[in-house]
């Protein structure tokens, strides 16, 4: 490939035979399935599922290339039913068209969905790449029209052979004095992925060229990564500091900050469910009755980014982040279940009080099961004295509200029936 500094390492050196390809050998090496199938002249609609960067886009590419076929991409975070259709469209004149999606697992269902009928009719054969598990990301009906391939994290050895390799191949590494006396850090860094890797390489390369001879330390990687770097990996600390920070933010009241660690994940390809997620749980674990609203936005935020995926989304997740960030905040039910849950764990299964059970059969009434029991909406204001605990724990508080505007009225609405037992 004629050298161009603007086209990143990675890409680069991007394999165009499947022999070139490092690692997954059980399905590209010799007498494999995916081997077989592209020297046969056809293969199925696939789905390719691996971590990142193992090289589930290059094999989408080497199948074109070696079949020779019509070759269409789409990122399922910036295309949506008009890119697929147009695709589509286009591929109906053209024989053998293969469409690549990449992250299909952001595909809605109605995205998916409008992949089938020209999967089923073959105008398209489809090569979808995801790093989630295909049987909760991938509609069934897609499902059964594919062929679920499964890619490795690649291992020490196989990055060991890549990383040779590119320096001794590369036009623009090959012309350079690259010595390689430590490769630790640059592995635990790419962690099994071969684009991380080569990027950080290649960053390491820029940061010393012009000297005479590039030594690669440990060192040297990682002041490279810590000063260059920008990592945000899904699977890793990164993703855990993020989302850690996008929730204290929210949680200080900070809509400022958390639009900011929103559009972090964001911008690494967060999976857009997961951030619905973890505010649907904030609504309830922070805000809880101090704002019961939150809840049902942030559910709704769940299903709207379900159904339409990136890039719109984005304007959903943030209309949401704000809301809970500038919403009340009572972490009292939280507090509540925490202590209710020690509580049945230091108390074991204390029985049910006798005029608290169920008594559905004669015998069990004889038995007193239901006897003296109280209906409340016969009392005043729908209410009557009685007790709801087993005897051993009676008169337990659990949950204390909040002083903030909502649970103040609850407070209020608890002391009027329960002031002599609770002491609200």
């Amino acid at each position: 490939m004629k050298v161009n500094n603007h086209t990143p390492l990675a890409e680069r050196m991007r394999p165009s035979k499947l022999e070139d390809l490092v690692g997954q050998q059980h399905l590209t090496g010799k007498g494999s399935i995916l081997n077989t199938s592209i020297a046969k002249g056809h293969i199925p609609s696939m789905i390719l599922w691996g971590p990142p960067g193992v090289g589930k886009t290059t094999i989408a590419n080497i199948i074109a290339h070696q079949l020779n076929a019509p070759y269409f991409q789409l990122s399922a975070i910036s295309s949506g039913v008009k890119e697929v259709r147009e695709v589509i469209e286009q591929a109906k004149d053209q024989a053998g068209a293969v469409l690549f999606i990449d992250e299909i697992h952001r595909f809605n269902k109605g995205q998916q969905d409008a992949l089938l009928a020209a999967v089923e009719k073959g105008i398209i054969t489809l090569i979808g790449a995801t790093t989630e598990n295909p049987s909760f990301e991938v509609n069934n009906a897609l499902l059964s029209r594919c062929q679920v391939f499964v890619l490795k994290q690649l291992q020490e050895q196989d990055l060991h052979a890549l990383i040779h390799e590119v320096i001794k191949k590369d036009n623009y590494l090959s012309t350079l004095t690259i010595q390689l006396e430590e490769t630790a850090a640059l592995f635990k860094i790419a962690g099994g992925d071969a684009r991380k890797l080569l990027n950080l390489l290649e960053l390491v390369v820029q940061t010393y060229a012009g000297e005479n001879a590039i030594v690669i330390t440990d060192k040297i990687v990682m002041q490279v990564a810590q000063q260059k770097l920008a990592i945000y990996d899904k699977g890793g600390e990164q993703h855990y500091d993020i989302i850690s920070a996008f929730i204290k933010s929210m949680r200080g009241s900070d809509p400022n900050a958390a639009v900011y660690w929103l559009a972090r994940m964001i911008e690494g390809g967060e999976d857009v469910k997961f951030i619905a997620r973890r505010m649907l749980i904030f609504a309830s674990e922070d805000i809880g009755n101090a704002n019961p609203n939150a809840l049902l936005l942030a559910n709704n935020t769940f299903d709207a980014v379900s159904k339409i995926g990136y890039p719109e989304s984005r304007i959903i997740l943030s209309q949401c982040a704000t809301y809970l960030a500038t919403s009340p905040k009572s972490n009292a039910a939280y507090v509540a279940i925490n202590d209710a849950l020690a509580l049945v764990a230091k108390t074991g299964d204390l029985p049910v009080p006798l005029h608290l059970r169920n008594a559905p059969t004669k015998l069990m009434k004889q038995m007193d099961y239901g006897k003296d029991y109280k209906y409340a909406h016969l009392g005043e204001n729908n209410f009557v004295d009685l007790e709801f605990f087993p005897e051993a724990i009676k008169g337990t508080t659990l949950y204390t509200p909040g002083n903030n505007a909502r649970e103040n009225e609850i407070r209020s609405f608890l002391v009027q029936r329960w002031k002599k037992k609770y002491g609200y």
